[in-house]
């Protein structure tokens, strides 16, 4: 099996696994997280901060981003502007929400775009070392790529649950790894975060 094929086997199991957790559930677990890492992740007043309004049985990381925002940070959330690209739109309170693709909802084109410091990031499967599964489309990989391209170095945090940890996730050169892992049962930082 080709570590394309993997990928494919190992998201679907695990975001089988992850639509299986009650809702009522998963609102408990959303707010554990926003315990474990809403004063454990540094930044200083007016980092900009990526979160994403949940979709489909994702993590609602709107407790957490609050908590962020109480401390200072710049939110904003993601945007697909076509199959290829996405952009970071700023998100203030009251503002009012749209489609933004892929199911996905945000403040609309007229909210300025950022480039954010640190990243929220959904995912489909990861293991112990920080690697992960996306959804398959890429938006994040790409993202990350064009940041870097602009000399920055964004620090990457993995939200899931712990269901969605695998053994092991196979590593493909466009891979990019995380630098947190965020679930209901803590925040675990890998080395890079240091760097």
């Amino acid at each position: 099996m080709t570590p394309k094929e993997l990928k494919a086997e190992m998201r679907a199991e695990r975001l089988a696994l992850r639509a299986g957790i009650p809702a009522d559930t998963r609102i408990e677990m959303s707010l554990a997280m926003a315990e474990h890492a809403g004063e454990a992740v540094a930044f200083d007043p007016g980092t900009i901060v990526s979160g994403f309004l949940p979709i489909r049985s994702e993590a609602d990381t709107r407790p957490l981003m609050a908590r962020f925002q109480a401390r200072g940070a710049r939110l904003c959330v993601p945007a697909i502007l076509d199959r290829q690209t996405i952009v970071f739109r700023e998100l203030v309170r009251g503002a009012p929400l749209v489609g933004t693709g892929f199911g996905t909802s945000g403040p609309g084109p007229d909210a300025p775009v950022l480039d954010p410091e640190i990243l929220l990031v959904p995912l489909s499967a990861f293991d112990r070392r920080g690697h992960r599964i996306g959804y398959g489309a890429g938006h994040y990989d790409r993202a990350i790529d064009r940041l870097k391209q602009k000399g920055m170095h964004p620090k990457l945090i993995g939200i899931a649950f712990d269901c969605q940890e695998v053994a092991h996730v196979p590593a493909e050169p466009h891979d990019v790894s995380l630098d947190a892992i965020l679930t209901e049962s803590g925040l675990r930082f890998f080395a890079s975060w240091i760097g």
